[in-house]
């Protein structure tokens, strides 16, 4: 039984958004077969009975709380400046987690040291490296949800501020040259798309890219079908539309920026009643300030959507910049909710437009799609069971991960 340092950036419970997703079950598939040590950042909301919870797969959890303030956010940004690196993957660099790491490697003997997520590769190599002064051989793995250079520079195309548009170019470049190494360095690299690895491959040369896709593996993220079931459909209330989503995440607050202020007018020249809930963490003013129309509703977290659910009679993801996968399109898929997506929202997912969800691009052909799922009973109800058949199928966490077992067979020198 191998020795695995599992090292987050977002606690992974509860299950609230994709990067906790991912990283959930990634855990509890290596744990069956493997002593995990779960090293975490946490923050002020992440619940001491959410830590008890991995404490019940995992061998040990480690936390170490996100100090966020505009001083550090000042003092990454002048980082930035003179070494080039990710403003972002500087702003939370903090002793306590290197001392942590120190104590750590110095004890224990880890066989593989698995960064989730690039915030954590330039942590997992400081803890490969200080296990190797030890005297330690571990082999590393990083699991990259997103080509993330490519978000920054998508964030930055969609942006109409000046000043963030330059601030995110920046980003976007510092991210190209900083992504590269990392997965230069690396053993092993996972990707969820197989369009993020070769978005990543893109950024070396020809040979080099030739050489490093063999450490390349993708393995989408996965949820857990037997876990969630259908939600029932409420019989009342007026036509629904339901956005779900971390609303302090830019990619989401622009989304939903763009279906209210282009999509919604068309939806309710059709649809006049037709209500729009906003549902998910920390909306900004410009998110909540939407709530100003009475058709439209903005609750901030809910620990439990099931109620906004089953008043759904759409559930759109309006992104335009992102990567990686949605996992809120699998949850829905889950739910028994039918989907309006723009492409770049279901890409990286296995799907069939008009077959388990739609897929719009410009605004008047987003709201036509949602005009159909308010109106249209028979297509709603269809694409309802046919997602949720589709989930079932294609993106069960108990089958799909096992594809990791040969990525760390290979990692370890097993057969």
């Amino acid at each position: 039984m191998s020795r695995i340092l599992f090292l987050t950036q977002v606690f992974p419970y509860p299950l609230d958004a994709g990067p906790k997703v991912r990283a959930y079950y990634m855990l509890r598939h290596l744990a069956a077969s493997h002593e995990v040590t779960l090293v975490s950042f946490v923050r002020a909301d992440d619940r001491p009975e959410a830590v008890a919870h991995l404490r019940r797969f995992c061998v040990a959890v480690h936390t170490v709380p996100v100090h966020r303030s505009a001083v550090r956010n000042l003092r990454a940004g002048l980082k930035g400046l003179l070494t080039g690196l990710p403003v972002v993957i500087l702003r939370d660099e903090m002793e306590e987690m290197g001392r942590l790491l120190r104590r750590l490697t110095g004890q224990i003997p880890f066989d593989v040291i698995h960064a989730d997520q690039l915030s954590m590769a330039g942590y997992g190599l400081r803890a490969a490296q200080l296990a190797r002064v030890v005297g330690g051989m571990p082999q590393t793995l990083l699991d990259e949800h997103n080509a993330v250079y490519l978000l920054a520079e998508r964030m930055a195309v969609t942006e109409t501020r000046l000043l963030r548009r330059l601030l995110m170019t920046r980003e976007s470049r510092a991210f190209r040259r900083y992504e590269m190494e990392m997965c230069r360095r690396y053993d092993s690299v996972l990707t969820v798309t197989a369009e993020d690895r070769e978005h990543l491959l893109a950024l070396f040369g020809t040979a080099e890219s030739a050489e490093a896709r063999r450490k390349f593996t993708v393995v989408p993220i996965c949820v857990d079908p037997e876990a969630v079931r259908p939600v029932a459909r409420a019989g009342a209330g007026p036509p629904t539309i339901l956005s779900l989503g971390t609303m302090f995440w830019p990619p989401n607050i622009a989304g939903v920026q763009w279906f209210t202020r282009q999509v919604l007018p068309r939806v309710h020249t059709a649809v006049p009643e037709a209500r729009f809930v906003v549902l998910g963490k920390g909306p900004p003013p410009e998110v909540t300030r939407l709530a100003s129309d009475p058709r439209i509703v903005v609750t901030g977290y809910v620990a439990d959507p099931a109620p906004y659910l089953a008043a759904a009679d759409a559930f759109v993801v309006p992104l335009h910049a992102a990567g990686g996968m949605r996992v809120k399109i699998l949850d829905a898929w889950l739910w028994g909710v039918p989907i309006v997506s723009t492409p770049i929202g279901a890409e990286g997912i296995e799907c069939s437009d008009g077959e388990n969800l739609l897929i719009a691009e410009t605004a008047p052909a987003f709201a036509a799609a949602v005009v159909r799922l308010l109106t249209d009973s028979a297509l709603n109800d269809r694409l309802r069971e046919a997602g949720r058949r589709w989930a079932e199928a294609r993106y069960g966490w108990q089958e799909v991960y096992g594809m990791v077992d040969n990525v760390y067979a290979s990692l370890l020198g097993s057969p």
